[in-house]
């Protein structure tokens, strides 16, 4: 099955001169989204960590899927104000703006190796700092798997020069 079939394509969103990769037509799709997490398992199996982390929100619905079939904790990376108790938090740029995603400091223990799993990496901001996040709270990222990589953007290699692992299912051209 080819996952790129079922990747719906909207020009001028959010704004113009962005080509929005829109992965709801991939999730409402019962065998591609079995499918995808089946591909993130595979990839996540020779892997060795602690938790599963997700940025908010589109990560959250391969990630939960994904911990519940592996048996991990599931860790939420949200927007600012958006967990209730104590966070840590990290201001970061997005291709089209700022943002801040946070985390709650119990979530993540020393030593905690991660695997952090969201649907798409673009200019790699967003992951970042979901790093950043990890780290600040002691852990490690074990890896980063991405449903979409928008290679032409390079936030990709730009982990892998951080000295991260990165793995993605299908790749896309970004504008």
């Amino acid at each position: 099955m080819n996952l790129k079939d079922f990747i719906r394509s909207i020009p001028n969103y959010p704004k113009k001169g962005i080509l929005f990769r829109d992965i709801t037509t991939l999730i409402k799709d019962e065998k591609a989204f079995h499918e995808t997490i089946n591909q993130i398992v595979q990839k996540s199996k020779s892997l060795k960590f602690d938790k599963i982390a997700a940025i908010e929100s589109r990560g959250f619905v391969f990630a939960s899927a994904v911990s519940y079939i592996l048996k991990k904790p599931f860790i939420m990376l949200r927007k600012k104000d958006k967990l209730p108790a104590e966070v840590h938090s990290v201001d970061f740029e997005l291709e089209y703006g700022t943002a801040t995603i946070e985390v709650h400091k119990d979530s993540i223990n020393k030593d905690d190796k991660v695997l952090i799993i969201d649907d798409l990496i673009a200019t790699g901001g967003t992951a970042k700092a979901a790093a950043e996040l990890v780290e600040i709270s002691g852990g490690k990222v074990e890896c980063f798997i991405f449903v979409i990589n928008l290679f032409d953007l390079n936030g990709s290699d730009n982990l892998v020069k951080k000295g991260y692992k990165v793995e993605n299912l299908i790749e896309f051209p970004g504008h």
